[in-house]
């Protein structure tokens, strides 16, 4: 069953002022839906056209060599920007409780902490990519990925991402990405990230 792009679950204009409403219409209906229709293309008639798209990126290996970097890309840019819509809501910001906020801190020493390396990650990714929270072997981590790699192909769980991408800041924060990662923590559901992390555990 060929992918589709999923509806935003809020207004385009919900997450204003932090992510504006047109970045958000051309960012979700343009970008995603592109990556959606190349994935559909370059899995058609393969084994794995009907499995889950993180079935898909744990098994890039199965994919043939002239499709696998389409798959990879565009069957990334699908989850990635799934997750990404899920991890926000016109209601967020602040910091998470309970047994995610105790495994952030012991990890990373604080919640402060924790949103500084998640920033520098992104700050400092070169090009285009993504700055992750992900479960993993031995706890929590923050990685950096480029382009539209996700964590799940190299064994982890992506709690939460920031998508460093031009197109998902440059009308409003123009070359200020920092200053977009900033705003960016305001719409962070973390009930949604918590919900993840304790499925992964």
């Amino acid at each position: 069953m060929a992918y589709s792009v999923p509806p935003l679950p809020y207004a385009y204009d919900a997450l204003e002022p932090h992510i504006d409403k047109t970045t958000m219409e051309i960012h979700h209906d343009k970008h995603h839906q592109a990556y959606v229709d190349k994935v559909n293309a370059a899995l058609e008639g393969s084994p794995l056209a009907d499995a889950p798209i993180e079935e898909v990126l744990r098994s890039l290996d199965q994919v043939p060599d002239a499709k696998r970097g389409a798959v990879k890309n565009n069957g990334g840019g699908h989850y990635n920007h799934t997750l990404f819509w899920d991890s926000m809501s016109a209601g967020g910001g602040g910091e998470p409780t309970g047994a995610l906020a105790d495994a952030i801190s012991s990890t990373f020493g604080s919640f402060a902490d924790f949103q500084a390396k998640l920033k520098e990650a992104g700050v400092n990714q070169f090009g285009s990519g993504w700055s992750w929270l992900v479960r993993d072997g031995s706890g929590l981590a923050v990685v950096g990925t480029p382009n539209q790699d996700n964590p799940i192909s190299t064994g982890s769980t992506p709690l939460l991402g920031v998508d460093v991408w031009e197109h998902a800041y440059y009308l409003q924060y123009q070359n200020r990405r920092p200053d977009y990662i900033d705003a960016w923590w305001n719409v962070v559901d973390w009930g949604k990230v918590a919900e993840r992390f304790s499925a992964a555990a």
